[in-house]
């Protein structure tokens, strides 16, 4: 859904200039303003990988007992591993973001993909060292890139049902706004039910106030049809969370001070160096990076197990996500793909190869765009501005963290509901169609997985179609796909049966 009185592809007869023909930002119903507007709504929305990131990659040990930048732990070696991961981070997401601004030319941001980067760190590095593990985020890149180049990927983008491509984006929209209140505190673990509301069912604690009061400010923008309300909300939510923290000295979130902010403390941290010495740290040793995974004592068959899983996980959550951001800005085209699908699909597979060769893990196309695009971005000239933000990041690191999530998590929340408006576009009339779109829908906010909603979907599909009578209606890609699905998901006791465990 775009926004109220917002333009949505128009084209004009007019003369446009290289530069708006290229980046067709007249054709888009756009102009400058707002694609930076946008870039930045989309940068602040997931600048949290700056400082998640190298949380999860830059302090957990590989089987070896070594951190990513190859020393024991201490708190010396966590401390300056941190500090590499997050200048990778930043600079990496910075470049890839600008290349899929400019030869993309879509709306969508790129940053090491979170999920596959504990998958990285929990599961692969406990089983051989971090350079090795990078290898097979390499391999897994390369191979989702091969599939591009053949056209095998946007064949099976193609083969996708409209009913399951409505569904994806709905899906998202819930799970990404799921995310927002998880994120701003407001959703929170609980004991006897899975989840409650805020501490205890109260909405307790300055933080959350912050959000509440974010949140109702965006919607009042919103309504009231004010341009960038996305950006202004954030920006005054982080305003207001500064004073609150000057003035009570709240703190983190700890089991001790459950009010505490989740994550960024809204306050000036001071300057520090960069550090991007691990960004060609892979490349010291090709012979452990390229085959050190397949030499591992886990075996190849479970070197390939684990390569499959994150190509699987990598090759789907790019599907839904530039579906559901092409939907949420009214970009898809006639074969309900958005404009330039196989440059996006070229820029999203190249950015897992750079994950691994930089070791910051595999990169990929980030749902929170769709903050930015639905506070109005609808070029590769957002990508550009959420791009030049992440390398201003690298040295602006503590200027950046002063945003809370309580601040920005509040668009995500909000997103959502501008994704919900997809849900008419499938067929609840109809079992075959609507029962894969439900289950699609509902599992990706369950199960905390894009993937999983996509993949339960499709076997669903095709399992219903073939109950029917009606098999020979599924593409043959999409029994390929299913079968796939299959074995990703219980591809745990088939590895725990490879390898012995």
């Amino acid at each position: 859904m775009a926004n109220p009185g917002s333009s949505t592809v128009t084209p004009s007869s007019a003369k446009v200039s290289g530069f708006d023909a290229w980046f067709e930002l007249t054709k888009r119903g756009s102009n400058l303003g707002r694609e930076i507007r946008g870039g930045l709504v989309t940068f602040f929305t997931m600048a949290y990988i700056i400082v998640l990131n190298p949380l999860i990659i830059g302090t957990t040990p590989d089987v070896n007992g070594n951190l990513i930048i190859g020393l024991p732990v201490s708190d010396a070696a966590t401390h300056a591993s941190v500090g590499a991961v997050a200048a990778a981070t930043a600079l990496v997401a910075g470049i890839l973001t600008i290349f899929m601004g400019s030869y993309g030319r879509f709306p969508i941001a790129l940053a090491a993909g979170l999920g596959i980067n504990a998958v990285v760190a929990y599961t692969i590095a406990q089983k051989m060292s971090w350079v090795s593990a990078m290898g097979l985020v390499f391999w897994e890149g390369l191979i989702i890139t091969i599939l591009v180049f053949t056209g095998f990927r946007k064949a099976v983008f193609n083969a996708v049902p409209r009913n399951i491509r409505a569904a994806i984006s709905v899906g998202i929209g819930l799970f990404i706004a799921f995310i927002g209140l998880v994120d701003g505190g407001v959703i929170r673990p609980a004991k006897g039910t899975p989840v409650e509301l805020g501490i205890f069912g109260s909405l307790n604690g300055w933080p959350i106030a912050i959000f509440v009061i974010t949140l109702l400010l965006l919607i009042v923008l919103y309504v009231k049809r004010v341009k960038g309300a996305i950006l202004i909300a954030i920006l005054s939510g982080t305003v207001l969370a500064v004073i609150v923290q000057a003035i009570a000295g709240i703190g983190s979130k700890s089991a001790d001070n459950p009010t505490g902010w989740m994550s960024n403390i809204p306050a000036f941290g001071g300057w520090t160096g960069v550090d991007l010495s691990l960004v060609g740290k892979a490349w010291l040793n090709p012979g452990e990076f390229f085959f050190g995974g397949f030499a591992s004592p886990v075996g190849p068959i479970a070197v390939v197990l684990l390569v499959f899983s994150l190509l699987l996980a990598d090759f789907f959550d790019t599907m839904g996500t530039i579906v559901a951001v092409g939907a949420e800005g009214d970009m898809l085209e006639d074969d309900g793909n958005p404009p330039h699908t196989q440059e996006i699909l070229i820029v999203d597979s190249v950015a897992a190869m750079v994950g691994g060769l930089t070791s910051t893990s595999s990169n990929t196309s980030y749902i929170e765009s769709a903050s930015g695009v639905g506070d109005g971005a609808r070029t590769g000239i957002a990508s550009i501005t959420t791009g030049v933000a992440f390398l201003l990041a690298i040295v602006l690191a503590p200027l950046v963290n002063m945003v809370p999530a309580e601040a920005a998590a509040p668009a995500l929340a909000f997103v959502g509901f501008l994704m919900m408006s997809q849900v008419v576009h499938i067929d609840w009339s109809d079992p075959e169609e609507g029962i894969p779109a439900f289950f699609t829908i509902i599992l990706m906010p369950f199960a905390y997985s894009i993937t999983v909603g996509i993949g339960v979907g499709f076997i669903l599909f095709v399992a219903i179609k073939a109950i029917v009578g009606k098999a020979s209606k599924v593409h043959p890609l999409l029994w390929a796909v299913a079968v796939a699905f299959l074995i990703y998901f219980v591809q745990g006791p088939i590895l725990a049966a490879v390898i012995g465990k």
